[in-house]
């Protein structure tokens, strides 16, 4: 008898085993984070860190908020061949290899849209499902775009005479007003009533894209530019269909010739709207179930509250264009909607610790009527200073006789080690006169030296609490 159940025993081993694998699978489930922000908010920084946290995820001692491995419940995170082909693939490898290099350097930002995917593999701590299986594995989708593409979707709701209309108001202020003047130049000598020429259509659109590249300069740091895709073109570089550009009058008696200057601008406007803006809101936008939308609060503080103005501007244009709402069955049977956003402020390793709170503030009172809106259609929201890799540490230094708080690394202008006082972060929203030459002067750093920082923690700010907020409530 005995040797018939010992027979037995591998075979109901090995049925328990399947019966478990084919429980997880039934149980696996995915979500699809989506990570944005604009130009220099250090989006590729961000994906790099959050993956080498989850991967090393084990042996890491710097995620304690981050619950399932705080608790020991995870059992581990693999890369896996991503679920769109056609999307480029977030290159995790060579941006180690940057951080890794001898001296480190950051690596190369992202242009267009990327995506990778981890499974993350854990333990349950629902009582039901403990008695079924020991594990399950939650898949992440990563995907990365640009926040310059997100400028274009209220274009979908804007008649080309309506969309001109804005961009001309906007240029009656400055700096836009001096940094247009040779587009606006050029176009007071078109006669947008007789027939177009190829050379004057290029040139057009060549003058207006150059002032959108010259708005992005550092020294301005305007960031409310469109249409998006022609500062970050992505696949679409040198294509004609980029080839427009608003028009500083509207004629009281629009030209009804197709080949006026008028019309063709127009046609290839909506074209765009169309082929390019439309097309990536239905690919990509349905399909997002969290979001993390990141901002370098302190670049608007050292370029100048025009900067500042923008860029919240920017942003509340960018949330405005989100299907927001709490997702359901129903709802995931017609469309995907987002439930959780996160608003992070990058950096937060270029000011001293007990400036967090005033930067998270700061952000706070900057996205004061997005964050309403996205609350308001049942969104899960958070707030959130971090740095996505530290490259600072925290001192206190003498100043006339009087101890304070300073950040010490390695300066990105200089390559020298530098320790500074950088300065505070204001808790109100300070007035264009209080925006005086010289108040903020926040310094860039490199990134530190990060020796086989395949097989060791990368340092981060609160990058265990963003984990956390994002992916937490999906490991049940």
């Amino acid at each position: 008898m005995s040797n018939w159940f010992s027979g037995l025993s591998p075979q109901l081993g090995q049925a328990k085993q399947q019966a478990e694998e084919l429980l997880n699978r039934t149980l696996d489930r995915s979500v699809r984070l989506a990570v944005t922000g604009l130009s220099r908010s250090g989006k590729t920084v961000f994906i790099s860190s959050l993956i080498h946290q989850l991967m090393h995820g084990l042996d890491n001692t710097r995620l304690p908020f981050f619950e399932i491995v705080g608790s020991g419940r995870l059992r581990g995170t693999k890369a896996q061949p991503q679920p769109d082909l056609h999307i480029p693939s977030f290159r995790y490898d060579l941006a180690m290899d940057a951080l890794s290099a001898e001296p480190p350097r950051w690596p190369e930002p992202t242009s267009g849209i990327s995506e990778t995917r981890l499974a993350i593999r854990y333990k349950t701590n629902n009582p039901l499902l403990k008695h079924l299986t020991s594990t399950n594995t939650l898949y992440v989708d990563i995907i990365d775009y640009p926040g310059e593409w997100l400028l274009d979707l209220p274009l979908l709701d804007l008649s080309f005479e309506e969309w001109s209309a804005q961009i001309i108001e906007a240029c009656e202020q400055e700096p836009r007003l001096h940094l247009s003047e040779k587009w606006r130049a050029f176009m007071q000598g078109i006669e947008v009533e007789t027939a177009s020429s190829d050379s004057e259509l290029r040139e057009a659109s060549q003058l207006y894209t150059d002032f959108l590249y010259d708005c992005r300069k550092k020294e301005y740091g305007l960031t409310l530019l469109q249409p998006g895709r022609f500062t970050m073109p992505g696949d679409l570089k040198g294509a004609p269909l980029l080839e427009f550009c608003p028009l500083l009058v509207i004629p009281d008696s629009i030209p009804k010739a197709k080949d006026s200057f008028y019309q063709t601008m127009k046609r290839r406007y909506e074209s765009y709207k169309e082929h390019v803006v439309r097309k990536f809101y239905k690919e990509h936008f349905t399909q997002f179930d969290r979001q993390i939308v990141l901002a370098d609060v302190l670049m608007a503080f050292n370029t100048g509250y025009s900067s500042f103005a923008d860029m919240r501007s920017a942003i509340d244009l960018v949330l405005k264009s989100f299907e927001y709402g709490k997702s359901s069955v129903f709802n995931r049977l017609f469309s995907s909607k987002i439930d959780k956003l996160l608003f992070a402020a990058t950096k937060a390793d270029h000011v001293t610790p007990n400036q967090l709170p005033n930067l998270e503030r700061f952000l706070q009172l900057m996205l004061v009527e997005a964050n309403n809106n996205a609350m308001f259609e049942g969104v899960t929201t958070d707030i959130l200073a971090l740095a996505s890799i530290q490259c600072t540490e925290a001192m206190q230094a003498e100043f006339q006789g009087q101890s304070i708080s300073c950040v010490k690394g390695i300066s990105k202008h200089t390559g020298e080690t530098v320790a500074l006082f950088p300065g505070e972060v204001p808790v109100e929203i300070p007035t264009p006169e209080d925006w005086v030459d010289g108040r903020f002067q926040f310094e860039e750093f490199n990134p530190p030296a990060l020796h086989h920082s395949s097989h060791v923690d990368l340092p981060h700010i609160r990058m265990d609490k963003a984990l956390q907020f994002l992916l937490g409530d999906k490991f049940v």
